[in-house]
């Protein structure tokens, strides 16, 4: 039981900083709130589905992708921490530039009609940098006889618990959007910036320490 709250606790905070619900929520709205309720309610459930599908398959095949490329994960945890990283320097400095960005992904949703998961799901809320986090997590599962069942309950309960947050903050993100206005989501984008900074440097030093290693000596 300790081991998948533990598990839970690694994924659960790694997933919500880069998925960054809060500010995609002000941006789901800003997109599709000219919808009537049930388009908001109908697009606000199906991303939330494909969300937590896109996690789920990234954590437990992404590690198998990779070794068909031979891509090792220590690579992939350098990689994936710098693209994390960069990504969250970049909201940290510069937020309107991001929300603009992602605004311009996410405009066919205005007219378009199967767009729940194009490209409001991907690249909109579960893109790139959260895809190489789910990776990273999945590929640091343990073996069978060393808890492999405890870290899978835990692992997708987080990726879980992230969709369903997913879901309720882009239902009522009306809600959400009007008392914090754009200063507050502007000051809201870089407080979860930040986090997601420290979450990408965190992803490196583990990646760094995994290419390190052997070469350091036994005492080390």
């Amino acid at each position: 039981m300790q081991a998948a709250i533990n598990a839970f606790l690694l994924g659960f905070p790694a997933l919500f900083s880069i998925v960054n619900p809060l500010t995609g929520g002000l941006i789901f709205h800003a997109v599709v709130g000219c919808r009537d309720d049930a388009a908001y309610a109908s697009l606000s459930l199906r991303v939330a589905v494909y969300s937590f599908l896109v996690m789920m398959i990234s954590l437990w095949t992404g590690s198998f992708v990779l070794a068909f490329f031979g891509v090792t994960l220590p690579a992939l945890r350098v990689a994936g921490g710098l693209v994390v990283a960069l990504s969250a320097w970049d909201r940290l400095n510069a937020p309107e530039k991001r929300e603009l960005q992602k605004q311009e992904q996410a405009a066919p949703a205005e007219t378009g009609e199967d767009i729940a998961f194009f490209p409001l799901t991907l690249p909109f809320t579960t893109g790139p940098g959260t895809i190489a986090v789910a990776i990273a997590l999945g590929a640091g599962r343990p073996h069978f006889h060393s808890g492999l069942i405890a870290f899978s309950i835990g692992m997708s309960a987080a990726a879980l618990a992230v969709a369903v947050t997913v879901w309720l903050i882009y239902r009522y993100a009306e809600r959400l959007a009007h008392p914090l206005g754009e200063s507050g989501s502007r000051i809201l984008t870089r407080v979860l910036s930040f986090l997601l900074l420290c979450v990408g440097t965190q992803i490196l030093i583990n990646g760094i320490t995994d290419v390190l290693r052997p070469l350091l000596p036994s005492r080390w």
